[in-house]
């Protein structure tokens, strides 16, 4: 008796709420204009790339040109001062990061997960690596383990930088080298305004360096101080810019006392995608000597910004429509899907897709939306769409990421469509996730 009264309650207010969503648009208020155009040009283009290819699950696709156009903007806007390391969780393909290595010239990446950081290793033997986040010493161990056993030529002694942002940390790395009689390189993560974690304290720091100095094993390589709080903080952002860099200097300084020597060949990371281009023009006026990015190549709608205005949209998802509907019907509540397309025009019919629930955005066609009174799907996601738009079972929606670290893992191998060409020319592998 009870759980019925609770569902009448429940269907009540869901049709209070249709109502009073109906009578914000019988007032005017609100209410938005159908979009009908469908696929612009592009997406017809890159549908018709997709099944050619018979691609028909959810697919990631990344656009060449404008991957290659990104690459050549951030080599422009970084210049000659500075090097350039590619943050890999955000690009995280070997085939991708060696285009981007290859397009950008740089051999440094920053790696954050342990099975990729043994990936890497096994497959970019030459390359030059910085953890961007301080991994349990666990799984430092577990790294070299898995490097003695499938052994590649990528030497750890030399190319390989471990994270540390505690003395706690830094003990149990320093235990870990003795353990294997293996030498560590270690840089030290600084908080330079993100409070996130990190060296604050300067005498903190002070003892690291002079531990580090003392070990056998273990050989200081610099530090690392992520900013990227400055393109959305609130403050002027040259002003937010400067209070991190100042931040930064003091911490090279306390260094350079302790050690009696410049630290200023060694790597002193920052930035990231949506602050790099803040550094144009400063290399020698700042204490660090290399920038970090990996989003801003491919531009996922979370690094929308101003920051990286010149940068171009290079990642979507693509996914079959399976079912088209005529109207929009929400169970147990009739009449809620006619109440909302006449508040919202883009709400009239529903389209089933192949899966969905992903951290993405609808971007064409345009105007579709999700149902928030129908609930989301990983299954089949219900999106909305005005009458008219040209849209079919087996045609495909396309959605852009959110972010393109986590995303990207999603779908499989990358499809590379060559927009020039109107085809998917390539499929690059992503990484295992371990």
């Amino acid at each position: 008796m009870a759980h019925s009264e609770a569902f009448r309650k429940q269907r009540r207010n869901l049709l209070l709420a249709g109502v009073a969503v109906g009578g914000l648009g019988a007032a005017g208020l609100l209410k938005p204009e159908a979009l009908t155009a469908g696929h612009s040009r592009y997406f017809l283009t890159l549908q018709k790339a997709l099944s050619e290819k018979g691609l028909a699950t959810p697919t990631l696709v990344i656009d060449r040109q404008r991957l290659n156009h990104n690459i050549t903007v951030l080599k422009r806007r970084i210049g000659e001062g500075f090097g350039y390391r590619i943050v890999a969780k955000s690009l995280p393909s070997i085939p991708l990061l060696q285009h981007t290595m290859t397009g950008v010239g740089t051999r440094k990446l920053m790696l954050f997960h342990q099975p990729s950081l043994n990936q890497v290793a096994r497959a970019l033997t030459d390359s030059d690596i910085l953890l961007g986040k301080p991994l349990p010493v666990t799984c430092a161990a577990r790294f070299y383990k898995q490097l003695e056993a499938a052994p590649s030529g990528f030497k750890p002694d030399t190319q390989l930088q471990w994270l540390v942002d505690s003395p706690a940390r830094l003990t149990e790395y320093q235990q870990l080298a003795e353990q294997l009689k293996q030498p560590m390189r270690i840089n030290l993560e600084i908080d330079i305004g993100l409070h996130r974690g990190g060296f604050t304290r300067q005498e903190a720091l002070v003892w690291a360096l002079s531990s580090i100095e003392r070990s056998t094993w273990l050989t200081f390589s610099g530090f690392m101080g992520y900013e990227p709080h400055i393109a959305k903080a609130p403050g002027p952002t040259d002003w937010l810019r400067d209070q991190a860099m100042a931040r930064y200097q003091q911490f090279v300084e306390t260094a350079e006392r302790t050690l009696g020597r410049s630290i200023s060949d060694l790597t002193l990371n920052t930035g990231g995608s949506t602050t790099y281009q803040l550094y144009q023009g400063m290399a020698g006026r700042i204490p660090a000597n290399e920038l970090a990015a990996g989003s801003a190549l491919v531009l996922p709608t979370d690094f929308d910004v101003p920051t990286l205005s010149d940068h171009q949209r290079a990642a979507f998802i693509a996914t079959p429509v399976l079912k088209l509907l005529g109207r929009t019907r929400i169970p147990g509540a009739p009449g809620l899907g006619r109440l909302q397309a006449l508040w919202n025009p883009n709400h009239a019919r529903t389209a089933f897709i192949y899966g969905g629930y992903w951290k993405a955005n609808p971007v064409s066609p345009a105007g579709l939306l999700n149902n928030h009174f129908y609930g989301r799907s990983t299954n089949q996601e219900m999106l909305n769409l005005a009458e008219g738009v040209p849209l079919k079972v087996g045609d495909r929606v396309f959605l852009r990421p959110h972010q393109s670290e986590a995303v990207l893992l999603e779908f499989g191998d990358l499809a590379v469509f060559d927009a020039t060409k109107g085809e998917i020319s390539e499929l690059w592998p992503v990484f295992d996730r371990g």
